[in-house]
């Protein structure tokens, strides 16, 4: 694996290395190992998987604080989205700012989100499924966000959502 840093602070690009043969390819998608070697210590115990039907599919910004903070890692294994990271921890100095990167089941490229950074995607095609592994495992009750095109963060979206939520819709500006 490959990590390579964004504008985020925490926030990592995690490219496959894939060995090739007559056979195919075969690539490690996550390593504790190699995560704690690159100084971003990692291991997910759970997994999820989102299924979007639907181009321009919106899913974020979501976050779950403190005691709750998920890592994540996620990758599109099927179809493209466009992937954002943005910072909501007060004490970074890159607080408020965001990460975005296509990832698509042909690039295996991945997202690397840390504690206290909200995440969410937008689908680039239809019928793309995101694969997510997290640590530690989902807290029922204890999700938070903020809305997509929220002034204060101005994320650089490649395009409006068709199909949103109206949880994900409704989060209010952010105060603060």
């Amino acid at each position: 694996m490959r990590f390579s840093e964004t504008p985020v602070v925490g926030v990592l690009i995690v490219d496959i290395e894939p060995h090739e043969d007559a056979r195919g390819a075969f690539a490690r998608l996550q390593c504790p190992e190699e995560f704690a070697a690159a100084g971003h210590p990692f291991a997910p115990v759970q997994t999820s998987l989102s299924r979007n039907t639907h181009a321009r599919t919106l899913r974020g910004m979501h976050y779950q604080p403190t005691p709750h903070a998920e890592t994540k890692l996620v990758r599109a294994v099927r179809g493209r989205i466009f992937d954002v990271a943005l910072d909501l921890r007060p004490d970074s100095p890159t607080y408020r700012q965001s990460a975005g990167a296509e990832l698509s089941a042909d690039n295996g490229r991945a997202m690397f989100i840390p504690e206290g950074v909200a995440h969410g995607f937008l689908t680039l095609e239809p019928d793309t499924d995101v694969l997510y592994q997290i640590s530690p495992s989902f807290a029922p009750g204890h999700e938070a966000g903020v809305r997509w095109d929220d002034p204060a963060f101005a994320i650089a979206w490649p395009g409006a959502p068709t199909v949103i939520s109206e949880r994900d819709s409704g989060y209010p500006d952010h105060q603060g």
